[in-house]
């Protein structure tokens, strides 16, 4: 029978982090290369990755390049048998790539739209499908997705950036059923507001804002839960806002126009 509380070790196999240039990504490529993991690092930047990969040289484990953007599918199929042939068996999976274009739903840009779906979207799909096909003939396997707490509902600037998360949930969620009978454990990582260059041009109030380091950190301690399918952090704020998804959309909107500023904003 299937093992659905399979918790990817490194000498299992690699790890393949996307998205990992900067922010959550960059942090947990060289925290699993701290606790002696191989690690395939994939972003745009090569340059970006170049420079996480000599930073990895001290460590116990080994960060590798292998840079792209995640929205060329057959280019990731390409990193992922790649990786496989070079690297050894992939074991871990953290499909981290994505984008934050805010939008004003008064005056919308249609390619923002565009490019967040093929990236956030399209871009983990790109990733997902062929590591599932390695790792079903492999029976073992573990994947993270990671979304947002964006995802549980609309929030102001977040019409095209919160569509891909709460997309991104039911992908996960979706999946899980067919994944646990291969024996591949699939989880979904929501993060709260996480201090990167992306989140510092919000215009409104981030509560519990977090470093990248502890995000990071609450996401492996997440990942070597047998036991927890949603890795999602800040637990305070989590449950804040799953409560806000039970009040009637009434009450819902006035209170997010007060708590975030939206009551005084005029249209423009």
């Amino acid at each position: 029978m299937p093992h659905q509380d399979y918790v990817a070790a490194p000498s299992d196999g690699c790890a393949w982090i996307t998205g990992a240039s900067s922010g959550i990504g960059r942090q947990l490529a060289l925290d699993l290369a701290k606790d002696g993991w191989t690690v395939a690092a994939t972003a745009r930047s090569e340059s970006a990755l170049q420079d996480l990969a000599r930073q990895s040289e001290a460590l116990t484990g080994s960060i590798h390049p292998y840079p792209g953007d995640v929205s060329d599918t057959a280019l990731m199929a390409q990193h992922c048998a790649g990786i496989e042939e070079e690297l050894g068996g992939l074991s871990l999976l953290v499909a981290n790539a994505g984008i934050y274009l805010p939008q004003d739903g008064l005056n919308g840009d249609v390619e923002a739209y565009r490019k967040s779906f093929d990236v956030n979207l399209m871009g983990t799909v790109n990733v997902l499908l062929p590591v599932i096909d390695r790792m079903k003939q492999a029976g073992k396997g573990q994947i993270g997705v990671v979304s947002s707490v964006a995802g549980y509902g609309g929030l102001p600037t977040s019409a095209a950036y919160g569509a891909t998360k709460a997309g991104l949930i039911n992908l996960v969620e979706s999946l899980k059923f067919d994944l646990d009978l291969a024996g591949i454990r699939i989880q979904l990582i929501n993060p709260g507001f996480v201090d990167t260059p992306a989140t510092r041009s919000n215009p409104f109030p981030m509560p519990d804002l977090m470093s990248v380091e502890h995000a990071a950190s609450e996401i492996l301690r997440g990942l070597q839960d047998s036991s927890r399918f949603e890795i999602a952090f800040p637990r305070r704020f989590v449950r804040r806002l799953k409560l806000l998804q039970l009040l009637p959309y009434g009450a819902y909107f006035a209170l997010l126009k007060r708590t975030t500023g939206w009551n005084k904003k005029r249209a423009g």
